[in-house]
């Protein structure tokens, strides 16, 4: 399986860019105010966004940062053909982890391109 070139995240709410690549929300919900056209998604990854519960509890806490992301990766563990089917679609471009979060440094596309570049 290819890699990406490069992985990067950007928030729903900043336009898209054709170096963006291929565009993926990682999102449980849609991006409130954006309409489908706006994002230029190549597709919704509903799966690889982080559980209700666990959403909830982060609260996009700094504090609570380091356990969110091992939550948070230990629930990636269990959709890895999702993780498969995405890089595979993605063939090589760069990645760009589509979120709607205000909190550009701690949320769950941060997390999840770290989980990436450790594979």
């Amino acid at each position: 399986m290819t890699q990406p070139r490069t992985i990067q995240c950007k928030r729903a709410y900043d336009e898209p860019e054709d170096a963006d690549g291929y565009r993926v929300l990682v999102d449980g919900v849609w991006p409130r105010g954006r309409r489908k056209e706006a994002l230029k998604l190549d597709e919704w990854r509903k799966e690889l966004a982080p559980s209700k519960r666990l959403r909830q509890w982060f609260k996009h806490d700094p504090e609570r940062w380091e356990e969110f992301i091992d939550r948070y990766h230990r629930e990636l563990e269990k959709q890895q053909r999702a993780i498969d089917e995405m890089l595979a679609e993605c063939d090589g471009r760069t990645l760009t982890l589509v979120f709607g979060a205000k909190e550009t440094e701690y949320n769950n596309a941060m997390a999840l391109k770290e989980y990436l570049q450790r594979r």
